[in-house]
């Protein structure tokens, strides 16, 4: 059975959302098994803005990707006390239709193609490079995290659409 693609399943989960809050578990949730990666661009993102201090602070989380990568887990485990931080609804709903619209731009250009790059039980150097860009990223560099950002960005597309070529072009960034 093939699963629709994520940005609607991302809408259709934020229109099925009940509580008042919801956890950034259940966000993480609502990915499926491209959560991994969906961490990965939300984590990169912000790191290609010049503002001091958010290498520091978001540069440790994909070196937890990294690790879960490497031990060739797909889940991706979020510390009880992340995983219980919540939004209201509305919040929610409005990230998920945000990383919707991200994803239907991004897969525009992102298919499925040389994903033996991608397979997340089987390639160690993915992990490798994930976890370098983000000692990268930590490093008090000035202008430091563009690449490296842009690098972790192009792995995670990659790893959200199976897509080989988004891979090469992140370890590309992250060789430059």
């Amino acid at each position: 059975m093939t699963l629709p693609p994520l940005h609607e399943r991302l809408r259709a989960a934020a229109a099925e959302l009940q509580s008042d809050r919801v956890s950034l578990a259940e966000m993480a949730a609502a990915h499926g098994p491209a959560a991994q990666g969906t961490l990965l661009v939300l984590m990169a993102v912000p790191c290609l803005l010049p503002v001091a201090g958010v290498g520091t602070l978001l540069g440790l989380g994909p070196v937890a990707v990294a690790l879960a990568m490497s031990r060739g887990h797909e889940l991706v485990f979020l510390p009880p006390r992340v995983a219980g931080m919540a939004l209201p609804r509305q919040g929610a709903q409005r990230v998920l239709g945000l990383m919707a619209g991200f994803y239907d731009f991004a897969s525009r250009w992102s298919r499925e193609r040389l994903t033996h790059l991608v397979r997340t039980g089987s390639c160690r150097w993915l992990a490798t490079g994930v976890g370098a860009m983000a000692v990268l990223i930590v490093l008090p560099i000035p202008f430091g995290n563009v690449l490296p950002a842009l690098a972790l960005t192009a792995f995670g597309l990659g790893m959200v659409f199976r897509d080989g070529v988004a891979v090469l072009l992140g370890a590309v960034f992250g060789v430059l």
